[in-house]
């Protein structure tokens, strides 16, 4: 087990120190403690290289003002993350994720892929541009010590054998596809991701267990129409609702998931290495390019 010289005198086996919560006192871990906390809750432990599978699958919907909400696609989709490890003589122990994710739509009916899609709205057939995001890395290590000097900080909700955690991400932000790219989307990017994630106790409060178990996972999104969907700045959002599981057993990745990533999308069953420097993609960015190469081709 690696030991940072700076946070020695912290470990998972103190007290735990308690912040008040409205239904149940939360509990926290800082400095090392963090770390600790921080890398089970990313990488499922506190070892280098280890190859963790994040699977969900879910509903997506749309609601647009005046009419009722349309069941669009189902769909389903695996994270395949790794992390690094390494000690600062300065900040101590830090970890850094790597991963590469897919997520593809489907028929709510048949189960089936959709590559097509008719646009019930403009009535425009549209090409399916499922989700393939190679790399979604951490942009940099996270450390027990801050970069201001201050001691990292993790809290957590407490349900007797279960830990949460739950988060809120808004996102406001240009959006890639401006200029000549209108006829997909408006001109900024706004969307919510809601992330809540379930873990069994007795593999964070024993400091000694380098790996956790399985852990559950519930994710919810809310934003603008896909940019594939040729939507421009129609009125209209986007509602996912997702739950899964995360877990280092491969034979756990479902026959149907595991098709879909032989026959399209191979090299998401490995993470990237932990040294991956790449810059993130998104839908967003994945759009574009496929946009410019479109545009490209038909230009010869």
């Amino acid at each position: 087990m690696r030991t940072s010289i700076l946070l020695i005198s912290l470990t998972a086996l103190v007290t735990p120190l308690a912040a008040e919560g409205l239904l149940t006192p939360e509990v926290v871990r800082t400095g090392n403690d963090a770390y600790v906390w921080n890398s089970k809750m990313t990488c499922g432990t506190t070892e280098k290289g280890v190859t963790r599978y994040g699977m969900w699958e879910g509903k997506l919907y749309s609601r647009v003002p005046g009419e009722k909400d349309r069941h669009l696609f189902d769909v389903v989709g695996i994270n395949t993350r790794q992390c690094d490890q390494s000690t600062d003589p300065k900040r101590g122990n830090g970890f850094r994720s790597v991963s590469r994710e897919i997520m593809v739509y489907l028929d709510p009916a048949t189960n089936a892929i959709i590559d097509q899609w008719q646009n019930p709205w403009t009535g425009e057939k549209v090409d399916v541009i499922h989700v393939a995001n190679d790399p979604v890395n951490m942009r940099r290590m996270s450390y027990a010590m801050g970069e201001n000097g201050e001691p990292a900080k993790v809290t957590l909700r407490q349900y007797d054998d279960t830990l949460v955690s739950s988060s809120e991400v808004p996102l406001f932000y240009t959006n890639p596809l401006t200029g000549d790219y209108q006829d997909y989307v408006g001109g900024k990017y706004h969307a919510m991701e809601i992330f809540n994630t379930f873990y069994r106790t007795a593999d964070f409060i024993n400091a000694k267990k380098a790996r956790t178990g399985e852990s559950r996972i519930s994710w919810q999104r809310v934003s603008d129409f896909l940019p594939w969907m040729k939507m421009g700045d129609r009125q209209g959002l986007m509602i996912f609702n997702a739950t899964g599981f995360s877990t280092f057993d491969k034979q756990k990745i479902s026959p149907k998931l595991m098709e879909v990533l032989n026959t399209r999308y191979a090299k998401y069953l490995t993470p990237p290495p932990v040294d991956d420097a790449r810059p993130n993609e998104t839908t967003w960015t994945v759009v574009k390019k496929w946009v410019d190469e479109k545009r490209a081709a038909e230009k010869k």
